[in-house]
């Protein structure tokens, strides 16, 4: 019999080579034709070269040694300076350059020009206003048929800050008392001050011997503003002050109280002075406001010449910011509030002011 040969057996383990699919020569690139040409003169591109590994992002943060990243973050702080006082002299120079064709400068983005519009924005020359104006309570003072007069006193029991404060106040604020409170209460207080001819009584309370809060009340028919005190230096512990304020009646400066409780505020503070101030003193008192921040200071200035002035702060200096305004003389249980801080809802937009 003729032998016959039995196929192989295909190994079970052993896998079918599958041949790999030609790539298209149609679907390739623009790039692909550049490094076919590439390959074609003699220069074949490294495989590394193809994906560039760039390193990953970096912080200052990553630095476990303090002394090391506090040198880091200085070193990068004045390398930001360093150019941005380089591209501030390249527009310097290019304003110079043109000259009078230059385009006008860049308005930098505040909270102050960016704020929210508020309906109760004063207009001046609104009749409604003017009206309002001449039949508040603060009329009789702006008609100048009385003369401010004011109380000064403290809480039960102040400490010597606060009362060094008080009577720092009474320097700055002409036809000014500071009167010891005994323990009375201010729904007391108030007739008598009404009887002997006081116009305003000013009440500075104090926490942990600091002075922290000022309830403004306006006789006799009110109103009554509550302000939060603060950031309070008195005149020994300012840096080149000048001499102590004379007697003269100073000059009174209100800035940025535009809405109607700015308005009403600004009026406030403006009827503690005397209406004809005494230039001879050349002594001005000013209540700024910025962001509802009321910032007191008191100053002394002389003319140089033509185009320079000088000026010399007093002191004392301290911020307020408004918490309430009552209508009608302190009642703090039966009082009617016209307006009242209520930090979560008012605070929530730091560009909406209310003053």
């Amino acid at each position: 019999m003729d032998s016959t040969e039995a196929p192989k057996k295909q190994d079970k383990g052993k896998k079918k080579k599958t041949k790999k699919p030609k790539k298209d020569s149609t679907a390739q690139g623009e790039n692909g034709d550049a490094s076919a040409a590439e390959k074609a003169e003699g220069g074949q591109a490294d495989s590394s070269s193809q994906g560039a590994a760039f390193p990953p992002t970096f912080s200052l943060s990553e630095v476990k040694n303090k002394q090391r990243r506090h040198l880091m973050f200085m070193k990068l702080k004045q390398e930001k300076r360093k150019q941005k006082m380089q591209l501030k002299k390249k527009r310097r120079k290019e304003r110079e350059a043109l000259g009078d064709k230059a385009p006008p400068k860049e308005v930098p983005k505040t909270i102050e020009n960016q704020r929210v519009y508020d309906e109760t924005t004063v207009d001046p020359e609104d009749e409604e206003v003017a009206f309002d104006e001449g039949t508040d309570e603060f009329s009789a003072y702006f008609n100048r048929l009385t003369n401010p007069k004011v109380l000064i006193t403290t809480s039960d029991r102040p400490r010597g800050r606060t009362v060094r404060f008080c009577e720092q106040l009474a320097t700055v604020i002409p036809d000014a008392h500071v009167y010891y409170r005994r323990g009375l209460a201010l729904k007391r207080i108030i007739p008598q001050c009404v009887a002997r001819g006081f116009t305003y009584l000013m009440v500075i309370n104090e926490d942990r011997k600091v002075p922290n809060g000022m309830v403004l009340c306006h006789l006799p028919d009110g109103p009554t503003a509550h302000f939060k005190v603060s950031s309070v230096r008195l005149r020994k512990e300012m840096k080149r002050r000048g001499k102590d304020p004379t007697m003269h009646s100073p000059e009174v400066i209100l800035n940025n109280f535009s809405t109607r409780l700015g308005h009403t505020i600004g009026r406030l503070f403006a009827a503690l002075f005397p209406h004809d101030p005494q230039f001879v003193g050349r002594q001005v008192a000013t209540f700024h406001n910025q962001r509802d921040f009321v910032f007191f200071r008191f100053h002394r200035y002389i003319f140089k010449n033509e185009k320079k002035v000088g000026i010399q702060e007093l002191g004392p200096r301290f911020t307020l910011k408004l918490r309430s305004l009552q209508k009608g003389t302190f009642d703090s249980k039966f009082g009617e509030y016209e307006w009242v801080l209520k930090r979560h809802e008012m605070d929530a937009c730091r560009r909406k002011f209310q003053l």
